[in-house]
């Protein structure tokens, strides 16, 4: 796929998850509208409730592209997920104002986190390939993962409504899922030439390098054969497995997470790769299994095939200097 073109004179489409007419919603289009006229530029404001959002998404690539523009996620990791799902598909240029907790993909290509320095950054920016993975040809950014990890986000969500967003919050639900983590999946794992039956607790598969020092498995210990230096952003993903563990252990493992420590922990295993397909023995029958990306959490039929896809994402990003 071709660099798009790209006129900074055509109009940009935001894209916002929620519904106009609310409080944060105005306050959002006031903020976005007042730099679009602060740069002299133009662009305009979409807003999409969650059952909405892709087929909005998919509209505002699609004039994107034929525009020579670009579409803009404004929101958490789920907004930019099913926005950059459209541009990826489109061919068109994206751009991201984050709103969310962690912020990781954002953060990752030097976007600021405040939505008035963040617009500012975009306005003056243009667009760069990006690595973006699958799995089953839905795209992440961030993350993938099977087992636990979807049950953390799921918990997540809860304690989110009724005691806000924040980081503490977050940590608090990820405590009380471990501590109660009794299910145990089998999987049969292939990758470049490699097959393992392995128990976990949870499978996780990164493909953010912010991510992954913070949590401390950024290094390339374990990696495949022949795979290159680093996890992600060379054509590679790690791939992290959560061996069985005690509850003890599980506290343990959760506080080298907050620690940046993860990587040095007995209960973990990692390797980096291209790419995996992924397994399940069938859990009563079933042949689909829950799973997540970039925090959002669906069923897919096995088995899971999680790649680096062949083309990037072009997003508006600052040429580094």
């Amino acid at each position: 796929m071709e660099r798009p073109l790209f006129n900074a004179a055509s109009a940009l489409r935001f894209v916002v998850n929620g519904q106009a007419g609310q409080g944060d919603a105005d306050a959002t289009r006031e903020v976005i509208e007042g730099a679009l006229r602060e740069s002299g530029r133009t662009g305009t404001v979409l807003f999409a409730s969650p059952g909405e959002l892709a087929g909005v998404a998919r509209k505002a690539a699609a004039l994107a592209l034929a525009e020579a523009s670009a579409v803009v996620a404004v929101g958490g990791d789920g907004t930019i997920n099913t926005v950059a799902q459209a541009a990826h598909a489109a061919g068109c240029a994206m751009g991201v104002i984050p709103k969310g907790t962690f912020n990781y993909f954002a953060r990752e290509h030097g976007a600021p986190t405040e939505t008035v320095e963040a617009l500012r950054w975009l306005l003056d920016a243009r667009p760069e390939p990006v690595q973006v993975s699958a799995i089953n040809e839905q795209v992440f950014l961030v993350n993938t993962s099977l087992g636990l990890y979807p049950d953390l986000l799921q918990d997540r969500e809860t304690w989110k409504g009724r005691f806000g967003r924040s980081r503490l919050v977050a940590f608090g639900a990820g405590m009380a899922t471990l501590l109660r983590a009794q299910r145990r999946l089998r999987l049969a794992i292939e990758w470049e030439q490699q097959v393992r039956d392995v128990r976990t607790l949870t499978l996780f598969v990164g493909n953010n390098r912010l991510q992954l020092e913070q949590l401390g498995l950024s290094d390339a210990g374990g990696r495949s054969e022949g795979s290159n230096e680093g996890a992600v952003a060379d054509g590679h993903i790690t791939a992290v497995i959560l061996k069985p563990v005690g509850t003890l252990a599980m506290v343990g493992l959760m506080l080298r997470g907050a620690l940046g420590q993860l990587g040095e922990a007995s209960g973990i295993e990692r390797f980096v790769c291209r790419g995996l397909v992924v397994q399940p023995a069938r859990l009563l029958g079933r042949r689909k299994v829950k799973v997540a990306f970039d925090g959002e959490v669906g069923w897919m039929r096995s088995p899971l095939t999680i790649r680096v896809l062949p083309q990037p994402l072009w997003l508006l990003k600052q040429a580094q200097a």
